[in-house]
């Protein structure tokens, strides 16, 4: 007796998700033929139709996208109000940055821990003098910040300090010392119970009323403590989670040792704690990273306030879709790239450990 001719293997992984029963084909046909319908107007308008030349929006003439908005904005959305002749500062430090970043990931850098260290207390200080200027630069005021570069800016140093605060906090809520324990506990049920908008709206109006005379801290600086404090409160948490995750066994094998509380935690708590809520803590980034649209409302124009700012031009009224459609891009494409580096990252971890 023949046997049927064995399927290649795309298609024969293909016919046992997709088809394996007839309800199973029903169901992925209907998936399909909706597909269809929403992806082929679709990529009509964003490429087939859409128009790509031109300087103003008489040259938009098709009934596609008019990307030649985009154009003409482009560096608004990019730079915000920075002035022209000074934004190959904030290439510098975007260059420094990935340039940082891709010598940090060679797994075969001398002094790899070191140079971690040395980068995470240089670039910080090194940003905001390129970006705001003094000693030699500029000055370039933050109310003339804006666009993906202060998006960015309010993202990663937002980050710098809700990280070390989010671990500090989680370990104060585990320690066995009752005062030091209920200050965690205050600061972060306080933090995680006041909407970000509020904290953002309080940071800004609030503050300066309360601070003393001639004692001013800039717009910019109050809305990045206030998103750090609240995603580091969300952070001791998911850091919690991981310190909870590991057994008592080992924090006891090494006091028996004769190691101290911070070098128990340096060495042999905090990396496998990490490890675990990584994935948690990468939640909050992206978190983070989308909250900062939330500073509109404090006249702080990130890349989606650039975006709303150029509808209200007349030249280019009508324009959602594309200023919208444009900004979501971006917004997707670096919480997909986190998502993914956390990925990565998580499996890189796990094979190290053996698992």
């Amino acid at each position: 007796m023949k046997t049927a001719p064995a399927l290649p293997g795309w298609i024969a992984m293909l016919r046992q998700r997709l088809f394996a029963t007839p309800m199973d084909a029903a169901v992925t046909l209907v998936c399909l033929y909706v597909v269809w319908r929403i992806s082929v107007p679709l990529v009509d308008w964003l490429l087939l139709d859409a128009n790509w030349q031109g300087r103003s929006r008489d040259d938009c003439k098709s009934s596609g996208a008019c990307w030649v908005f985009i154009r003409a904005r482009f560096g608004q959305f990019m730079y915000g109000m920075y002035p022209g002749p000074e934004r190959w500062r904030v290439d510098l430090l975007g260059i420094l940055i990935v340039a940082t970043g891709l010598l940090l990931s060679w797994r075969g850098l001398p002094q790899r821990r070191a140079a971690v260290i040395a980068s995470v207390i240089v670039l910080p200080p090194l940003g905001v003098w390129l970006l705001y200027g003094g000693g030699g630069l500029s000055l370039v005021e933050t109310r003339e910040w804006g666009g993906l570069m202060l998006t960015l800016f309010l993202a990663v140093y937002a980050g710098l300090i809700a990280v070390p605060l989010g671990i500090l906090l989680a370990l104060g809520r585990c320690s066995r010392l009752p005062l030091i324990r209920f200050a965690s506990v205050v600061f972060i049920e306080f933090w995680r119970g006041v909407p970000i908008i509020t904290v953002i709206f309080l940071a800004s109006l609030l503050l300066p009323l309360i601070m003393p005379t001639g004692f001013n801290v800039d717009r910019l600086a109050r809305a990045v403590i206030g998103l750090a404090f609240v995603i580091a409160a969300y952070m001791a948490e998911a850091v919690r989670g991981g310190l909870q995750a590991l057994p008592e066994g080992q924090t006891e094998a090494a006091q028996a040792l004769g190691l101290g509380y911070w070098r128990i935690q340096r060495l042999i708590v905090l990396p496998q704690a990490l490890r675990i809520a990584l994935p948690a803590m990468t939640n909050e980034f992206i978190s983070l990273f989308k909250s900062t649209t939330l500073v509109l409302i404090v006249s702080i124009f990130d890349l989606l306030g650039i975006a709303q700012a150029a509808l209200a031009d007349p030249a280019w009224v009508g324009m959602n879709m594309e200023a919208y459609v444009f900004a979501g891009a971006i917004y997707w494409f670096a919480c997909f790239a986190l998502s993914q580096w956390s990925r990565l990252r998580e499996r890189q971890l796990q094979a190290a450990h053996g698992r």
